[in-house]
């Protein structure tokens, strides 16, 4: 699933591509999503100009100046194509095209866990995904004393937490890893351990790992690239996920004596981490 990071290359790129574009017509092949695609989703955006695009959590927000949003997510292996015209043919699951005065916008997506749909705009913050949805990690609410209070309290692992979209809106699985590594911080620890000075080093990491993710392009494991389909490249400077095994880097493990990287399931998910860099 893309994450904070590719989610923030895509509203980069679809700013560049396509910008304050005037929506010319809507083609839905597919309604059924995660949320079914509404009966009057083309007429409620149809001939509106798009006024602003924001990234909430992991979501792609489109503001129209007709005072309604579209609102986007790619699910596990959604992609938005930017071409220049409506394809003569489509290639398989396209599911959704919106043609702009701009170029067209494609939406597809192999196993449909994604979705499409609107919000009045002034209603954004009752969206049920973003209702309960925790602070973005770069806003300044995201303090060390935020992060704190949020995890005095729990008892889960600390990675799990971090995964944990009521508290920090964004991180997902492979980020989680990277920025527990940054902040020489266990994914196994308790999150109620963590001090006040723990939780300054994660936020610290947090913003870091993320900005430096989102400078790459985002992380290209299977599913995702950029709307002119090209990849990211943060996959390439990842210290330990999916690395079992292997050496991470700034450490002073013995790669002989403790396995290297080492991976363990939490929650269902994997997690990667150095036991000698992280306590």
């Amino acid at each position: 699933m893309p994450e904070l990071p590719e989610v923030e290359t895509i509203k980069n790129a679809l700013i560049k591509g396509i910008g304050q574009a005037r929506i010319l017509d809507v083609i839905v092949y597919n309604r059924r999503f995660r949320m079914t695609v509404p009966d009057d989703f083309k007429e409620r955006i149809l001939n509106a100009t798009i006024l602003s695009y924001q990234r909430i959590a992991k979501y792609i927000v489109i503001n129209l100046d007709n005072g309604i949003s579209i609102i986007w997510h790619l699910g596990m292996s959604g992609r938005i194509k930017i071409v220049q015209n409506i394809p003569k043919k489509n290639e398989k699951h396209d599911h959704v095209i919106l043609s702009t005065d701009k170029g067209c916008l494609i939406f597809n997506d192999a196993r449909r866990f994604g979705l499409i749909t609107y919000c009045l705009t002034s209603c954004l913050d009752k969206f049920p995904p973003f209702a309960k949805s925790g602070t973005d990690p770069f806003s300044d609410t995201m303090t060390p004393l935020y992060l704190f209070n949020r995890l005095h309290n729990k008892k889960i692992p600390v990675k799990q937490a971090l995964l944990d979209q009521s508290v920090i809106a964004g991180i997902g699985n492979i980020y989680a890893s990277e920025i527990l590594y940054d902040a020489g911080i266990s994914p196994l620890r308790e999150s109620a351990s963590l001090s006040r000075n723990d939780c300054r080093k994660v936020v610290e990491s947090v913003r870091k790992i993320l900005q430096k993710a989102i400078d790459a392009g985002g992380s290209t494991l299977k599913d995702y690239h950029k709307p002119d389909g090209s990849e990211g490249y943060f996959q390439f400077a990842h210290c330990v996920y999916n690395k079992t095994g292997q050496p991470c880097p700034n450490c002073t493990c013995q790669i002989q004596k403790t396995g290297g990287i080492q991976k363990i399931v939490q929650g269902g998910r994997s997690t990667f981490y150095c036991a000698t860099k992280q306590k």
